[in-house]
């Protein structure tokens, strides 16, 4: 299957409108990996065409003003997260795509649905299978396309409009890796540029200093799912009242692995995935449950860190799970549920994370957002807790909720985390689209 993004907008006459929008008038396409992303009936000429007829000014405008949430935030439950990602926010009296765009900061997803009126006119949308590429060919694409507009409006003798100065500014933040810090936390917060008079962003940057620019990227990223934003102090105090001291040294490493794909080449979860089952096979675990005190020893935490919770004690109050390095040798490990297999989980996230993300960075969350990062996380727990060639060969084709809650209980994890297996091997079909969505880009 080809691999790109090509935007485009071969040129059309329109007579009334502004200049910049008369000027930039045509018929806009884009294609995904060989996949027609705007192709749709045209009720005007009764027929089927790859794109409608717009003005690419406006989407130029778009891209250019939302480029740091289109190529750092992925999906959120945040309120207002459409108007940055969906293409139908646009507006200006057009029928646009009714296509969704959102990264996970590694892979950029692009999601093309039919028309939400199977009778929409002037154009009707006929949607695609869900596309993703690389996000560093998704920056290519729109670094081609808006000045390709831009030339459009140069033979037309139009200068300094509202595209040349987003634009200009957008070269400029990307030019400044300071600048390009702020604008990706501001992005990832749900904000624009230099949005809110509060010091959310500040603190963030100075917390990366000490907690690694990376972490601090996902708790950002998270702030949007609901919550309070997570502060360096904040999570020491967290640590400090509700964490299980960890043993650095205790904690089991990957030594070797072989078929680790470049991040972004492949879906997070296959990543994920073969990091479990390298460390499996490093460990001679097999394809065996793993018990509650082997996996504490493996992750250096004592085994009450994974019965401490909804009988023997409250909840930590933290909004996500962590391990917050306290030096060379100690760590504070916080998990956030109450229930045993979701604690399990947890602490199966952060040893994947450890082991995935392997650097100086002293903060290791697991978080509720859909970057690569924590998806590569999930997988990695949902493998290495419960390999899917047993999950597959106990299942032995009978994929129903029952049996499926029955092998989650075999490997002391959720049926969830059964079902996620099965969807990301492609044994059962996802149920919805926004399920297809996340595994789009997953």
């Amino acid at each position: 299957m080809p691999t790109g993004l090509d935007i485009a907008l071969a040129p059309e006459f329109l007579d009334e409108g502004s200049r910049e929008e008369r000027a930039a008038f045509g018929l806009f396409t884009i294609r995904a990996n060989g996949l027609a992303l705007t192709e749709g009936f045209d009720f005007f000429t009764r027929g089927y065409r790859p794109g409608p007829l717009v003005s690419g000014y406006h989407v130029a405008e778009w891209l250019a003003w939302n480029w740091w949430r289109l190529r750092w935030v992925p999906q959120s439950v945040s309120a207002d997260w459409w108007r940055a990602h969906r293409m139908t926010s646009i507006g200006e009296g057009y029928v646009w795509p009714n296509l969704t765009i959102y990264s996970d900061g590694i892979r950029t997803a692009l999601i093309s649905r039919p028309s939400s009126r199977p009778d929409a006119k002037p154009f009707r949308y006929v949607g695609a299978h869900p596309s993703v590429i690389p996000a560093e060919l998704f920056e290519q694409a729109v670094d081609a396309f808006i000045p390709q507009v831009m030339g459009r409006l140069r033979e037309s003798g139009i200068g300094g409009s509202n595209l040349d100065l987003v634009w200009k500014d957008v070269l400029a933040e990307r030019a400044d890796p300071d600048l390009a810090k702020r604008r990706r936390i501001e992005a990832l917060l749900g904000r624009d540029a230099d949005e809110g008079d509060d010091n959310a962003v500040e603190t963030l940057l100075a917390d990366a200093g000490t907690l690694g620019a990376q972490a601090v990227d996902e708790l950002a990223a998270d702030h949007p799912q609901g919550g309070e934003l997570l502060t360096a102090q904040a999570l020491r105090t967290i640590a400090m009242h509700s964490g299980f001291e960890a043993s650095l040294a205790d904690i089991v490493r990957l030594k070797a692995v072989t078929g680790l794909s470049r991040p972004g080449d492949v879906p997070a979860w296959r990543v994920g995935a073969v990091a479990a089952k390298a460390l499996r096979d490093q460990e001679r675990l097999g394809i065996d449950p793993i018990a509650n005190d082997l996996l504490a020893k493996m992750a250096g935490v004592p085994e009450r860190a994974l019965t401490y919770g909804r009988k023997t004690a409250a909840r930590s109050g933290s909004v996500i799970s962590f391990a917050l390095d306290e030096g060379a040798a100690k760590s504070r490990v916080v998990l956030r549920s109450s229930w045993e297999t979701s604690r399990r989980f947890e602490l199966a996230r952060l040893l994947g994370d450890r082991i995935l993300n392997a650097g100086d960075a002293r903060l290791f969350p697991a978080t509720r957002s859909h970057t690569y990062r924590q998806k590569m996380q999930r997988s990695f727990a949902a493998e290495f807790l419960s390999p899917f060639e047993a999950v597959d060969a106990m299942l032995d084709g009978d994929y129903s909720e029952e049996n499926r809650q029955d092998v989650a209980a075999d490997f002391n994890v959720s049926e969830f985390t059964i079902r996620t297996l099965l969807v990301n091997h492609r044994r059962l079909e996802r149920e919805e689209l926004e399920e297809e969505e996340d595994t789009a880009a997953a």
